[in-house]
C-alpha cells in the first residue's frame, strides 16, 4: 500500500511539469506575436501610415451646415429696392486637413495654402501657421475677422486654388447682409434686421414672416484624392414686399424736414403724405431719420460727450427713442385740424346747414366754465356761418355744433372715423389715443372735444380720418405695402382693398371739401397755398399741458384736387424753437413747399386756368342774423336774442 501512494505523487509533480510547459510555450507563442504584430504596424505606418490616414479621411464626414436663405427685398412702389440681402462669404479653415502629410511625412498643403491666403487676403504666414497649429485638431475654424468677403476676393482665391491642387483646406461660408441703398430714406417705415436677420422695426418686422425663408444644407466629405464632395440641399428664399413709398417723395419730405430743423428746430416733427383715395402712404417721415445700415448710431441725436456719459441703460432707451416713428407711436390733442370732422358729423346728421347762422362772441358758457374762443381778444368772430367757422377756426361755433349734435352721436361718429382705436396700419408700434367714453363725455368735454381739446389722437389716425371726410366719406385702413411677390415675380398677396366703412354722405363730404378749400384761399390757411393748384386744407394750433407755459403743437392737414383729391398731406411741428410758438403758419409754409415739388411726380401738374368748384367766397354767403358782435363780446342777454335771430 506505501509504494503505490509513493507512485501517485510521482505521476502527480509529472503532470504539473508538463502543463507548466504547454502554458509557457503558449506565452511564449503570444509574446512573438505581438511583438510581429506591432512591428508590423510600425512598417506600416512608416511607410503607409499617411495613405491610410488619407483613407480614413475619405470615409469621415467632412461637415454639415446650413445654407442661409436670402431674405425677401423691399421696394417702393416703382420698384426701386428700398431694402436688400448681399451675398457675402466667411473665410473658414480645415487644419486637418491642411495639415495632412505625404508618405514622405511632409506637409503639401501648408505652404501654397498660406502663399494663397497671404496674396489675396493679406493674411501673413507666421499667423496662418499660428491658428492651424493652435487647432490642428478642428475641421471648422471661422477666420473672425475676415467675415462678410467680398464675391470678387473670392473669385480670385477659388482661381489660384483651381491652378494648385495643393492649395487645401479654405473654404467659403456663404451668407446675406441685410443693406439699404438710401440709407435713412423712410427708416422709421423700413426698420433694419438683427445679425440673425430678424426684423425690426417697421416692416422688416411687420412682414418678417414674409420676407423670411428656409435655410438649406450643405454635406461633404472627401473621396480618396482628399477632394470635397458636396450634397446640397437648397434654401428657399423669401418673399418681397412691395411698399406704398414713393422713395423720390419720401427723399423730398425728408430734405424739406431736415432743412427746417435745421433753419427752425422743433421737440418733434412728423409728416404723412397719403393717397386719400385708398389708403397707400407716398411717404411718412418723423425727424430725425437714422441710417439704417448703422442703426445702432446714437449721434444723430447726441454728441460724443453725451454720448460717453451714458449708462448701456440709457443708450437703449435713446435708442428705441430715435427708432420711435412719431407718426404712428405718439398721441396728442390735435387742435382745429379735428374740426372738419365736427362739421361733417353735424352735416351728415342734419342738425346744421350751409345756410345756418352762428354768433360767436368770444366764449361759451359750459356749465360752469366760460369756454374761450379763438377770436376772443377781437370780441368774437360775429355771426357766421359754419364755412366761416371752418376759415376762421372758431371754436364757440364748433361748441355749439357739438351741443346740437350730442354726446350720443358724437361717441358714434368719433368711432366711426377711427378715433380712440388703432387704424390697423401694418406697422408696429401704433397707440390707440385716447377719447372719452360714455361715462365721461360730459357737456364740458363734449365742447372742448368738439374743436379738438381733451382727446388725444395719433397723427395716423387723424390722416385716416381727414381723408375720409375729403374723399367722398369711406373710411380706408391706411397702409404701408402694396403687394407681397414671390422670388420669380409671382403675386402672393396685395392690398387692393382697403375699404373699412363708409362713415359720411358723399355730399357732406363735397361740402367739407369748398369749405376748406375756401380755408386757403381765404381764411387761416392760406400760407399753404401752392401756384397753380387748388389746395384744401385746415390748420390747427394746440396748446399743451400743462398750459400757460407757451408750449404748442403745431399742424395742417390739406389736400389737392379740391374735386377729386389724389393727395392728402398731414403736418405736424410739436414745439418749434421760437419765441412765440402760436403760428401755423409753421405748418402751413412748410406744407407748401412739399406740395409744390411733389405734386409733379405723382403726376399732378399745375394748371394756368384752374375752373374753380365754387367761386362764391364764403363773406358773400347770406345768413339768417348779420348783427355785429360789440366790443368785448356780448351780454348773456345779447346772445340770447343773437341765437334767436
Amino acid at each position: 500500500m506505501g509504494r503505490r501512494a509513493v507512485d501517485t505523487r510521482k505521476y502527480n509533480k509529472i503532470g504539473t511539469r508538463r502543463m507548466f510547459g504547454r502554458i509557457l510555450i503558449v506565452f511564449f507563442l503570444i509574446i512573438i506575436g505581438t511583438m510581429i504584430l506591432v512591428g508590423r504596424i510600425l512598417f506600416l505606418n512608416k511607410d503607409k501610415g499617411n495613405a491610410y490616414e488619407k483613407r480614413v479621411l475619405s470615409q469621415q464626414s467632412y461637415r454639415s451646415n446650413e445654407i442661409n436663405y436670402k431674405r425677401g427685398d423691399i421696394t417702393d412702389r416703382n420698384g426701386n429696392k428700398l431694402a436688400i440681402s448681399r451675398k457675402v462669404y466667411d473665410l473658414v479653415l480645415d487644419p486637418v486637413l491642411i495639415l495632412t502629410k505625404n508618405t514622405k511625412g511632409e506637409e503639401d498643403f501648408v505652404e501654397p495654402t498660406a502663399a494663397a491666403l497671404k496674396k489675396v487676403f493679406g493674411i501673413s504666414e507666421e499667423k496662418f501657421r499660428k491658428i492651424i497649429n493652435k487647432n490642428s485638431g478642428i475641421q471648422y475654424y471661422v477666420m473672425q475677422k475676415y467675415k462678410g468677403l467680398s464675391k470678387d476676393k473670392v473669385k480670385k482665391f477659388r482661381e489660384l486654388a483651381e491652378k494648385n491642387k495643393k492649395i487645401k483646406g479654405v473654404t467659403f461660408d456663404e451668407r446675406y447682409e441685410r443693406y439699404y441703398p438710401y440709407e435713412t430714406a423712410a427708416s422709421k417705415v423700413i426698420g433694419f434686421c438683427s445679425k440673425e436677420n430678424i426684423g425690426i422695426w417697421g416692416i422688416e418686422n411687420q412682414y418678417n414672416e414674409q420676407l423670411s425663408g428656409e435655410n438649406g444644407r450643405r454635406y461633404g466629405y472627401f473621396d480618396s484624392n482628399l477632394e470635397l464632395v458636396e450634397t446640397v440641399k437648397e434654401a428657399v428664399n423669401g418673399n418681397s414686399v412691395v411698399s406704398t413709398i414713393d422713395v423720390n417723395v419720401q427723399g423730398i419730405l425728408e430734405r424739406h424736414m431736415r432743412e427746417f430743423q435745421e433753419r427752425v428746430g422743433s421737440l418733434n416733427m412728423g409728416c404723412i403724405i397719403m393717397n386719400p383715395q385708398n389708403g397707400e402712404i407716398y411717404a411718412m417721415s418723423s425727424y430725425p431719420e437714422y441710417d439704417l445700415n448703422n442703426p445702432w448710431e446714437l449721434s444723430v441725436v447726441y454728441s460724443d460727450k453725451e454720448i460717453k456719459k451714458m449708462e448701456d441703460e440709457e443708450k437703449s432707451v435713446a435708442l428705441n427713442q430715435i427708432w420711435r416713428n412719431f407718426c404712428i407711436s405718439d398721441a396728442f390733442e390735435p387742435g382745429s385740424t379735428y374740426k372738419p370732422v365736427t362739421v361733417a358729423a353735424c352735416l351728415d346728421e342734419g342738425v346744421t346747414n350751409p345756410k345756418r347762422g352762428y354768433v360767436c362772441d368770444g366764449f361759451q358758457q359750459v356749465a360752469e366754465h366760460k369756454i374761450k374762443c379763438t377770436g376772443f381778444s377781437k370780441g368774437g368772430h360775429g355771426t357766421i356761418n359754419i364755412c366761416q367757422s371752418l376759415m376762421e377756426s372758431c371754436n364757440d361755433v364748433m361748441m355749439q355744433l357739438g351741443a346740437d349734435l350730442g354726446g350720443a352721436k358724437f361717441l358714434n361718429y368719433n368711432k366711426d372715423f377711427g378715433f380712440g382705436q388703432k387704424t390697423g396700419i401694418d406697422l408696429p408700434g401704433e397707440a390707440a389715443g385716447g377719447v372719452f367714453t360714455k361715462d365721461t363725455l360730459h357737456s364740458v368735454e363734449l365742447a372742448t372735444s368738439s374743436f379738438g381739446q381733451g382727446q388725444t389722437v395719433t397723427m395716423i389716425q387723424l390722416a385716416a380720418a381727414f381723408s375720409a371726410v375729403i374723399n367722398g366719406g369711406n373710411y380706408y385702413e391706411p397702409h404701408v405695402v402694396k403687394e407681397i411677390t414671390s422670388e420669380s415675380g409671382a403675386l402672393i398677396s396685395s392690398k387692393d382693398n382697403a375699404l373699412v366703412r363708409k362713415v359720411i354722405t358723399e355730399s357732406t363730404s363735397d361740402k367739407i371739401r369748398n369749405y376748406l378749400y375756401k380755408t386757403v384761399e381765404e381764411g387761416t390757411a392760406n400760407p399753404a397755398a401752392v401756384p397753380g393748384y387748388e389746395i384744401g386744407g385746415k390748420t390747427g394750433t394746440a396748446e399743451k399741458h400743462p398750459t400757460g407755459r407757451g408750449n404748442y403743437l403745431l399742424s395742417f392737414a390739406g389736400f389737392t384736387p379740391v374735386e377729386h383729391p389724389k393727395v392728402m398731406i398731414y403736418v405736424v411741428v410739436d414745439e418749434p424753437h421760437v419765441k412765440d410758438q402760436a403760428h401755423s403758419i409753421y405748418a402751413t409754409e412748410f406744407s407748401s413747399k412739399v406740395m409744390k415739388e411733389i405734386l409733379p411726380l405723382l403726376g399732378i401738374y399745375q394748371s394756368d386756368d384752374i375752373k374753380k368748384k365754387d367761386k362764391t367766397k364764403a363773406t358773400d354767403i347770406k345768413i339768417p342774423s348779420t348783427r355785429e358782435v360789440p366790443k368785448g363780446g356780448f351780454s348773456d342777454e345779447e346772445y340770447k336774442v343773437a341765437i334767436s335771430n
